[in-house]
């Protein structure tokens, strides 16, 4: 190992806790660098029989990735593989069943977020469309078991398939059978990311709940309204969950990095290859007695990889990652940035979000992590009522954030309307999720192959 490599970058060697709580510090921004991140999956089938289609099929993924070249996206290479794609709009990339994301480009304005995501979509139909493909927009596969689904050629889907049926029942299901919307914000220091980060973990149930959207398996309801949320409650519960630590006093960066640490390893990635390290401790890692590298410390870039493997509601990596909702609609696309973008990027907001929920205790959160995934919009309030009743006053809050960035598009609009597809399930208390069991037990007669028809891009 050479000297350039050991001080170097991502390559530095990690002589000193400093070093892996600064890639926490560092992610610091003054409010004019704060940017807009959106993530979003959607499941990929044939348009002829719904089936999903493989990676190396004639018209499957492989074909897909490289379809989408025309447009300047540039492959990314694993074992001979594309197994992924990046470019001026951020990067696709291939879940371990073919989900198809894109994790688009950190931008400044919402309207810049939707047009990403509409350009996006009409280049997956352009594609898809002369492949025989279509793109569905829910949180779990309505009708598929897990035994009708591809595995990608991907070297950390193989690790993290062998190990989840050893943390938990429903695994693979989370690895295999999902989708979600994410929303990536950044924080001006230290202490606005301790506020934005407990803000976001108390209302991440309320935005499972506005975007539920994950009521089927395997062509039945299933009793949840978010199946997709349900799922993570029995993943892997060391990698997984509301991070109660975070409502404590003393919660910052350094209090991340001993939860991080403290989640086991899926692997190390060395010369283009994923060497299996599930279960291993960083800690032993960093004391140079990982098993399956002996005498190696790690790398800052082994650190970035390690916390990029722990699933809580909400994630810290630089920046704060919003995990809580299903996949759905395009509109769904534009409003869940916008609904956080709204509470955390304006101070006046963050603080009236901050009095709704300062005085949750531990068991209202249990609560909602529980009765959230089944009841959606109609579980109570640690207010009283409903979230339905809550959902109207955080999206008030949220409408009056954006209204006070005052971020125009060309035509004088704010990003206020970016909230409508949730104001109008908060009025109506009918996640998507509720519409689709009422059109199931009514024109869909109970055949959930309407779904495709319904809730495809």
């Amino acid at each position: 190992m050479s000297n350039q490599l050991s001080i170097t970058g991502d390559d530095a060697i990690i002589e000193t806790r400093d070093q892996m709580v600064a890639v926490f510090d560092k992610g610091s921004k003054p409010p004019a660098d704060w940017r807009i991140g959106t993530e979003h999956e959607k499941f990929v089938y044939r348009t002829a029989d719904h089936r999903a289609p493989s990676y190396d099929e004639a018209g499957g993924i492989r074909d897909l990735l490289m379809g989408m070249t025309r447009f300047g996206w540039e492959p990314v290479m694993e074992g001979g593989n594309v197994i992924a794609l990046k470019g001026a709009d951020g990067a696709i990339s291939l879940e371990p069943a073919g989900q198809f994301e894109l994790s688009g480009a950190a931008l400044e304005t919402l309207h810049q977020t939707c047009a990403e995501s509409n350009r996006h979509l009409k280049q997956c139909r352009e594609i898809g469309g002369e492949l025989g493909l279509g793109f569905l927009s829910l949180g779990f596969w309505p009708d598929k078991a897990r035994s009708e689904l591809p595995v990608m050629p991907k070297g950390r889907y193989v690790i993290m398939r062998a190990h989840m049926p050893r943390v938990g029942s429903l695994g693979l299901d989370m690895m295999l059978r999902t989708c979600t919307i994410q929303t990536n914000l950044d924080y001006a220091s230290e202490a606005d990311m301790v506020m934005k980060f407990r803000v976001s973990m108390a209302l991440q149930p309320l935005a499972t709940a506005l975007f539920a959207n994950s009521p089927f398996t395997e062509r039945r309801p299933n009793g949840f309204k978010s199946f997709r949320s349900h799922i993570w409650t029995d993943t892997d519960p060391a990698r997984t969950g509301t991070l109660p630590f975070v409502f404590e006093d003393g919660f910052g960066f350094e209090r991340y990095t001993d939860y991080a640490l403290d989640v086991p390893m899926y692997f190390v990635y060395r010369d283009g290859k994923y060497i299996d390290a599930a279960g291993h401790s960083f800690r032993d890692f960093l004391a140079g007695k990982l098993a399956v590298l002996p005498g190696e410390k790690p790398r800052v870039g082994d650190w970035k990889d390690h916390l990029s493997t722990a699933f809580p509601e909400v994630r810290m990596k630089g920046y704060l990652e919003m995990r809580g909702a299903d996949g759905g609609r395009w509109d769904r696309i534009c409003a869940l940035p916008a609904l956080w973008v709204g509470l955390l990027y304006d101070d006046v907001a963050l603080d009236a979000a901050w009095q709704l929920v300062k005085g949750w205790t531990p068991d209202d959160h249990d609560r909602l992590r529980r009765e959230v995934p089944r009841l959606a919009l109609q579980a109570a309030s640690p207010n009283g009522g409903t979230l339905q009743d809550l959902a109207k006053v955080v999206l008030d809050i949220a409408d009056k954030g954006l209204a006070r960035r005052a971020r125009l598009n060309g035509s004088g609009d704010t990003e206020q309307g970016f909230l409508g597809p949730l104001r109008e399930i908060a009025a109506s208390g009918m996640t998507n999720a509720d519409r689709m069991l009422a059109s199931f037990a009514g024109d869909w007669a109970g055949d959930v192959s309407n779904a495709y028809a319904a809730e495809s891009y």
